[in-house]
């Protein structure tokens, strides 16, 4: 216990006033993006005012201070109540949405992996040591906080200051609670017990299914598709591509050069393209939300409804709506690492995950393959040969996804891809010479964007004489740490074809000319469904095979 002398001069009142601000910012920290540091904004937690309401009622029933098994209580419950601010904050920063404990921890053992795999051991250590270490570290200023505001409770002149405190903290934050902001008022955070309260609720509700809606009805999608009889549909959706890359100026600056060569990529090969902008149903990552809400034309925004909608496997799907049409229907999934049959949802007729498409060449990233292999070999194993019906195939790229880095070079040559030796050394070291700089991802993205963009469109050119029609989506925004605080949920997609009528019929549900998407976003990535088989498909069966 920590004696407090009768004498309450201002060493007392300094070390109090610390005392109380050093709790107070342990709960009212703010995180610094696009980092994990943290700094004091000014604001004012709400658990603090409720505790020093506690200790000086607890004293007004006992005469005493609180005993050392409650001090010992409220030292750890306080470090508790930190760590999980500082995740709630870090988290909502860096990542761009709040965290779901109940999914988002499944997710843990893959995203840990990932890290490990392209993270230096150096850096992996600090965090598995800043893990275990800083709760304890962060025990020892909370405890000398604690006993001092605990041994202030025997000073009647302390009490009242306490007092007044913790009440002028709870009268200031209840008209905010209320949406009454106070004008240049500091600002009284919602308490971090709530955050943990929501969560354990989620879990809950999650795990056991309580008041879970059933899901809605499948769209038609008795589509005739005459306006792309006869072409190969490949439906690309890049990876972590957001409205950022159109927005940023800082990545609209970078990416420049390599979106002119595509547009002229585009251009000398006869085709034309479109743009629009949708909103996708996840951020920041969970890529297969976005894919099923686009090609089941229903909004998927959790993976319980993911589950749940692929386990109803007589529900149509884009897919099969393209296999009616006479289509062959088939997948290039390079991250698909497993077994996979819930992927017979989609109806696919044929799934290539890493293992079929056999990749042999230089690892980049946790999946080793590359957006340009996996198109060469998709080519390889479904497009070159042109004595076939025309394919459907769905292709999820990989290169573009976090931490970006080290971006594959690009191979001019496609048959030289699909070798064990796709690259020269010396390309090939200057890749893997550049690693993540983790507090500015930004030129990485722009620099695995760029590596998509000369993809696509030495693919345009190498199959100038193909007639395809390319949807190229993203799936979602880059996670906050690129994309910025308080980013829309946007996404480009645009529609590159030789053939007038499908992109006039994108153009009449609002699309524009070039690769520059059109702003607001036209629809939601489920709405999206139906745009494109409404713009796929003749007005009547007279109409079939308009070009």
């Amino acid at each position: 216990m920590v004696e407090v002398s009768n004498r309450t001069g201002f060493p007392f009142w300094i070390s109090l006033v610390a005392a109380i601000g050093l709790l107070n910012i342990a709960l009212a920290f703010a995180n610094v993006w696009p980092t994990l540091g943290i700094t004091w904004k000014g604001d004012l937690s709400a658990e603090l005012a409720v505790a020093l309401l506690a200790v000086v009622w607890l004293h007004g029933r006992t005469h005493q201070p609180p005993s050392p098994r409650v001090m010992r209580r409220l030292t750890w419950g306080w470090v508790f109540l930190a760590v999980g601010h500082y995740v709630d904050a870090t988290a909502r920063s860096l990542y761009g949405r709040d965290v779901n404990l109940y999914w988002d921890l499944k997710l843990m053992p893959n995203v840990s992996a990932m890290f490990v795999s392209v993270a230096n051991v150096a850096l992996v250590a600090a965090v598995v040591v800043a893990v275990v270490l800083v709760p304890w570290l962060l025990a020892f200023p909370v405890r000398w906080a604690v006993r001092r505001v605990a041994a202030a409770t025997v000073v009647p002149a302390a009490r009242g200051v306490m007092t007044a405190v913790g009440a002028g903290v709870l009268l200031l934050g209840a008209p905010q609670v209320l949406g009454w902001p106070i004008p240049h008022a500091p600002r009284v955070l919602r308490p971090v017990s709530f955050a943990y309260a929501t969560e354990a609720a989620e879990v809950v509700y999650e795990a056991s299914g309580i008041g879970r809606k059933p899901l809605p009805p499948a769209p038609l999608m008795d589509a005739n598709l005459a306006r792309v009889e006869g072409a190969d549909v490949l439906l690309i959706f890049l990876e972590a591509y957001g409205v950022v890359a159109w927005d940023k100026p800082e990545l609209v600056r970078e990416l420049a050069a390599t979106r002119t060569d595509l547009a002229r990529d585009i251009r000398e090969t006869g085709r034309g393209v479109v743009s629009a902008t949708v909103e996708s149903t996840t951020f920041g990552g969970e890529s297969w939300l976005a894919h099923i809400s686009l090609m089941s034309g229903t909004a998927v925004r959790n993976p319980d409804m993911n589950a749940r909608l692929m386990r109803e496997r007589g529900r149509d799907t884009l897919v099969k709506a393209f296999g009616r049409r006479g289509f062959r229907t088939v997948a290039a999934m390079p991250g698909l690492q497993m077994n996979w049959p819930e992927g017979a949802f989609y109806g696919f007729q044929q799934i290539y995950g890493t293992k079929e498409l056999n990749y042999q060449g230089p690892p980049f990233s946790w999946w080793d393959l590359t957006d340009q292999f996996t198109l060469a070999r998709l080519d390889e194993l479904e497009l070159a040969n042109p004595e076939r019906r025309p394919v459907f195939a769905f292709f999820p790229t990989i290169s573009s996804h976090a931490p970006f880095t080290p971006a594959p070079p690009y191979q001019p040559d496609w048959a030289k891809v699909l070798t064990p030796t796709p690259y020269d050394q010396s390309a090939l070291d200057a890749a893997y010479a550049v690693p993540p700089d983790w507090t500015n991802l930004t030129p990485s993205y722009a620099e695995a964007l760029n590596y998509d963009h000369k993809v696509l469109g030495g693919y345009l050119r190498h199959r100038a004489d193909r007639d395809m029609v390319i949807v190229l989506i993203g799936d979602h925004q880059p996670a906050a740490f690129v994309s910025g605080e308080g980013a829309p949920w946007d996404v480009p997609v645009h529609v590159i074809a030789s053939r007038p009528a499908v992109l006039e019929g994108l153009k009449a549900r609002g699309f524009r000319d070039g690769l520059s998407p059109s702003r607001p976003a036209t629809t939601t990535m489920d709405g999206l469904l139906q745009t494109l088989l409404g713009a796929f498909s003749a007005p009547s069966a007279g109409a079939a095979g308009q070009r």
